[in-house]
């Protein structure tokens, strides 16, 4: 998120009529929900978070402990378990 000063961007009569509610103040104006992406769908943090969990769910198929699965990714077991017992494919 990065400040914009609102002499730049808005009209002088939409900054008087925001002024009488807040002055001096930073505003924080949220894209429209149209806008909203899912976390990590720009960067692709996602697709390598469901690529390493498929991963662990066919490791986990072929024989792989819980336990083996948490040392070898340094997650705990809870979180395996969440991945390999989840419905996903």
């Amino acid at each position: 998120m990065k400040y914009v000063n609102a002499n730049k961007v808005l009209p002088e009569k939409l900054i008087m009529e925001i002024q009488k509610y807040v002055q001096g103040e930073i505003v924080y104006i949220p894209k429209q929900e149209t806008e909203y992406r899912k976390w990590g769908t720009s960067s692709g943090g996602r697709q390598m978070l469901d690529r390493r969990n498929a991963t662990i769910r066919n490791s986990f198929r072929s024989g792989s402990s819980i336990w083996q699965l948490a040392e070898e990714y340094y997650l705990s077991t809870e979180t395996i378990k969440k991945i390999v017992y989840s419905h996903k494919k």
